[in-house]
């Protein structure tokens, strides 16, 4: 049985279940329970708070997660990166005042950062010779200059309209984030998982992936696997994340 977490409720949720029914998993969620078994695959999805994700799959919970990048950097487990999903993009800034005269990083020193992502931020700075006080806070990040709590943010921005709104700038990316796919670091066949990321727009191919994931005996009687495991054998894909620089 192969174990899989996805974010419950939130931006990634809708576009993790397309990925999984795109595979041909089929799921039935209805009542909106925790756990749900697949149809016609021997898979359990559960369905956590995004946060939790890295954490489940690091304990071996699930198997695999589904999760922002930017949860899973900040989370800091020690589970396997293994590829990105390609949706859920947005980045991780920093936003002052628009009224602050900003001219660089060193701005910042000896301000207070509201955030959600203090090991994030806290990274970042330190690699920029910047002190600052870090206020972690876990949300309604945007309105903390407006009431007091800090001089400036550090969050999640997709459009901008939220800064905006809350008399905002954006004046540092830290991180691009995008949905990434986890893994457990004992997980049998990972390599296997690395190849389905890889030609996951080939929706059949993709399904006797999971089949072998579960079953290494599918192997035998679809040998054209063996053709695609060759051609991507000598490819390299990016196992780790990479911070905006």
């Amino acid at each position: 049985m192969l174990k899989i977490a996805i974010q419950k409720s939130g931006r990634l949720h809708e576009d993790s279940i397309k990925l999984l029914k795109e595979c041909g998993i089929e799921l039935n969620n209805g009542n909106k329970q925790l756990k749900t078994l697949a149809h016609n695959f021997p898979v359990e999805v559960y369905f956590f708070r995004d946060d939790d994700i890295p954490q489940y799959v690091f304990d071996g919970i699930a198997d695999i997660g589904f999760v922002g990048e930017n949860v899973l950097l900040e989370k800091g487990k020690d589970v396997d990166f293994i590829y990105r999903l390609g949706f859920g993009k947005c980045r991780l800034s920093i936003a002052v005042p628009k009224t602050m005269n900003y001219k660089s990083i060193q701005d910042l020193e000896g301000l207070k950062i509201a955030t959600s992502y203090a090991n994030i931020l806290q990274n970042y700075l330190t690699e920029r010779n910047v002190n600052a006080e870090i206020h972690e806070i876990s949300g309604s990040v945007e309105i903390a200059p407006g009431i007091g709590l800090a001089d400036a943010i550090c969050d999640l921005v997709s459009s901008g309209s939220t800064l905006f709104t809350n008399g905002l700038k954006e004046v540092e990316t830290i991180l691009q984030s995008d949905t990434v796919l986890c893994a457990h670091k004992n997980l049998s066949f990972e390599g296997f998982i690395k190849v389905c990321i890889l030609i996951i727009s080939s929706f059949q191919l993709v399904q006797l992936i999971f089949l072998q994931l579960l079953n290494p005996s599918i192997f035998q009687s679809h040998p054209k696997i063996h053709l695609h495991l060759l051609r991507f054998a000598h490819c390299s894909i990016p196992l780790q994340p990479k911070a905006q620089q």
